[in-house]
């Protein structure tokens, strides 16, 4: 018998920026966003809770926020750093300050974590945030037992250039088409003004339209893929 396939749309960045705010808002309202990830230290993470508590089945995980980097003349810059990456002591005491103000803000612990940029993927992050998690019981994006995670909708190549054909109805259908039985997290990053100094910046208003397509609601329930968000998943 083939497992039901399961999908959380999961939106990074809420709490970035009012705009990317206003397009995961749009998103989840008129699209299939079911799941977001907050970044605590921003100045739009208090709005972006506020919703979030005001509409308990949208699933809050934290969005780790070490730094951003852009890829410049063969090499990464940092936009900004938050800790050194390569210092555990200094990083698991950021991580420990935003799970802080995480439960300050949401009120309740993360259901899902994952991080910027995907620090997480790299150590010590990796070692500290995989204690974390499995001591809440939660998953950590790529890291857990029970959820896949599928970044195939991304309007960019790792290093930045752009693939505006990754963001599309097209491609997004083809993922659905093809995902396979049990739990999958699609990450998206929906926003709708242009108000952040980041290398992913004018692909989120493209996002949110896709995201809101009605032929991807269509293709969802002729796949017979069941939307739901990360309160569903029994075990990280």
């Amino acid at each position: 018998m083939t497992a039901t396939r399961q999908l959380i749309v999961n939106a990074d960045d809420f709490g970035q920026s009012p705009g990317v705010n206003q397009g995961v808002i749009e998103a989840h309202e008129r699209g299939i966003v079911t799941s977001v990830s907050l970044m605590v230290r921003w100045p739009a993470a208090e709005s972006a809770a506020v919703y979030a508590r005001a509409h308990p089945s949208l699933t809050v995980g934290i969005h780790v926020d070490l730094g951003e980097w852009v890829f410049r003349e063969d090499t990464w810059v940092p936009v900004y750093e938050v800790v050194p990456r390569n210092n555990p002591t200094r990083v698991a005491e950021e991580i420990t300050r935003q799970l802080v103000e995480f439960r300050r803000l949401v009120g309740r612990p993360p259901t899902h974590i994952d991080s910027h940029q995907h620090v997480h993927r790299q150590k010590p992050v990796r070692s500290i945030l995989l204690r974390i998690a499995r001591h809440l019981g939660v998953p950590l994006r790529s890291y857990s037992r029970v959820v896949r995670y599928c970044g195939d909708f991304y309007g960019q190549t790792a290093q930045g250039s752009p693939l505006p054909e990754l963001i599309t109805v097209e491609n997004l259908i083809a993922i659905l088409t093809a995902l396979p039985g049990g739990f999958t997290e699609l990450g998206c990053h929906p926003g709708l003004a242009d108000d952040l100094n980041t290398m992913y910046r004018t692909e989120r208003t493209e996002e949110v339209s896709v995201l809101c397509d009605a032929r991807v609601r269509r293709a969802i329930a002729s796949l017979s893929v069941q939307l739901c968000s990360f309160s569903a998943v029994a075990d990280p």
